[in-house]
């Protein structure tokens, strides 16, 4: 057994780190599916504009919930995996959120008023890994349970390739048909924020890999 394992096994855990972790990704959930349920044509214009508010309320109360973490963090002497990976790992959660809002309040500023088949399908995509991220740091209270964390962890990969593909089609689909250069930028920087939302949850990703990988 290695001695960092050794030592998890033996010193007393501190599941408070656990709680905050799964509290921060089920509102996480919550807004990735507010956010897809906005990004459609079938909804009013008020409708949305509600639901971009409700977004904002969830980015709210994940900055508390990180800011929580982070200092309690500053107050605890054994936490349950490394000080820097549950820093990295509150971060990336935090900056999914971030771009989510961002993307959201989009909407509404360059008033959007058709959303693409390429916009709908991201936050789609978005909310599919999110999902998966749930599944994996509702399973971290078991590091032994590292293949079905891993399992997820492919699926979000897996999924950020296909949110690529999808990003750069509808951007070469942008420049060969959108003709006014205002609303070129507008869904330019729209695209971009849906695009590295999915890579954001690719990092989040990578670093339960890493805490996997540390405590296996």
């Amino acid at each position: 057994m290695k001695l960092q394992s050794l030592l998890h096994a033996l010193l007393p855990k501190e599941d408070k780190f656990f709680k905050y972790f799964e509290q921060d990704v089920e509102n996480l959930v919550e807004a990735a599916g507010v956010f897809k349920s906005l990004m459609t044509n079938a909804i009013s214009k008020e409708e949305r504009e509600q639901k971009v508010r409700y977004v904002e309320e969830l980015e709210h109360r994940g900055d508390e919930i990180t800011h929580t973490l982070y200092s309690e963090l500053g107050a605890t002497f054994i936490t349950p995996f490394d000080r820097e990976d549950i820093h990295s790992l509150a971060s990336t959660l935090d900056d999914i959120l971030d771009y989510l809002r961002g993307a959201a309040l989009r909407l509404i500023l360059y008033q959007v008023g058709s959303i693409s088949a390429e916009q709908e399908r991201l936050a789609g995509l978005i909310y599919d890994q999110v999902l998966e991220l749930n599944k994996a740091i509702h399973n971290l209270r078991h590091f032994h349970d590292g293949a079905l964390i891993r399992d997820s962890l492919v699926r979000i990969n897996s999924i950020e390739n296909e949110a690529d593909d999808i990003f750069e089609r509808a951007i070469a689909d942008l420049f060969e048909t959108c003709t006014d250069p205002i609303k070129l930028i507008k869904m330019k920087e729209l695209l971009v924020s849906l695009e590295t939302a999915t890579d954001q949850c690719e990092d989040a990703a990578n670093v339960i890999e890493s805490i996997i990988v540390k405590n296996a």
